[in-house]
């Protein structure tokens, strides 16, 4: 018997003997956030289950093109105890940026390092790919027709979560899903062009601003970059405009890890890291109260810019040592 059986076993008993849900994810919501939502909550409501969703922040822009979205609430607290609370993505309770969901019966489901098992039901597999393989799992032991619509949610979330299938947590397992959604009606071209070819001429125009002003640290294999209200205004375009922007220096060959930092206000920063290979970002993040994955992860800093970026600095050179993760992105030998 697999690690992951008894846990999905408890959490299908816990769910069949309940009728009122209630789904969350992380604050700042992801693919892999509203596609293991929206999977989930379709799966639920197929079973006879009452659902609602619950994010504190807006889907993002691209995601919402796919169906059910629109369903998700913006609240920052829940008033009301559900049979179960099932939150997803999210490596403490307090992630999804809502109060109340302590109230329920929270079933926790997760794949993020640092995970620290605050449900009273737990299932953490670090070696998931995307939540949404999880989610996946779920379904399919719930006895649940994968339909289009719940297989092009959980390939959403695989989608985006991967990197479009660049990360390191990738597995055979993650093909053998995406065969299956494929096969249930999921049309990978559509959904691609969905999620990464639905940009706003503001959003073409910050990319720009953006990279025009990017910095090159530790002998040019860090890439820094900035944006703040200020730049966003002048390009017409919105912080949620930025999305995927951190992963783009890391198509040049020599870069090997890239910092965005998001401004806040005057004293605070988002900063989301990004990296290849075997440089670990969570581990950076971590030392900020962040976290996330190996290769994608984030935190916050107060302080000025110039602060923050010293900071990050500091942290991420013993992280990038020369030669890390070269062997990891090394060409395959054929």
């Amino acid at each position: 018997m697999s690690e992951r059986e008894p846990a999905i076993a408890a959490i299908v008993d816990a769910i069949r003997s309940r009728q009122r849900f209630v789904l969350s994810s992380h604050a700042r919501p992801d693919g892999d956030a509203i596609g293991s939502q929206m999977a989930m909550a379709l799966a639920l409501e197929s079973l006879g289950k009452d659902v609602t969703l619950v994010n504190r922040d807006p889907v993002p822009g691209p995601l919402t093109a796919f169906p059910g979205t629109e369903r998700i609430r913006v609240a920052e607290q829940v008033d009301e105890a559900y049979d179960a609370a099932i939150i997803m993505e999210c490596s403490s309770l307090d992630r999804t940026g809502v109060a109340g969901f302590d109230r329920s019966f929270v079933i926790n489901v997760d794949h993020h390092q640092g995970n620290t098992g605050y449900g009273a039901l737990n299932w953490f597999d670090a070696s998931a790919a995307a939540c949404a393989e999880m989610v996946y799992d779920l379904i399919v032991a719930l006895g649940v027709t994968l339909t289009p619509a719940i297989a092009t949610h959980i390939y959403v979330g695989i989608l985006t979560d991967t990197g479009s299938f660049h990360y390191s947590a990738i597995s055979a397992r993650t093909f053998d899903i995406c065969r299956a959604l494929v096969e249930a009606g999921v049309d990978p071209p559509r959904v691609a062009r969905a999620v990464f070819d639905s940009n706003t001429l503001g959003r073409l125009r910050l990319f720009g601003a953006v990279l025009s002003a990017i910095e090159l640290e530790l002998d040019g294999r860090l890439a820094l970059m900035r944006v703040d209200e200020g730049m966003t205004a002048k390009a017409g375009g919105t912080y949620e405009d930025t999305e995927g922007l951190i992963n783009l220096p890391l198509t040049v060959k020599e870069i090997r890890a890239s910092v965005f930092f998001k401004e806040l206000g005057p004293t605070l920063y988002r900063v989301s890291l990004r990296s290849k290979g075997s440089i670990d970002v969570a581990a950076v993040a971590r030392q900020f109260g962040g976290g996330g994955h190996k290769n994608a992860s984030g935190c916050a800093i107060e302080g000025d810019y110039q602060t923050a970026r010293a900071s990050v600095l500091t942290a991420m050179a013993p992280a990038m040592a020369p030669g890390a993760g070269i062997d990891a992105d090394a060409p395959p030998v054929v």
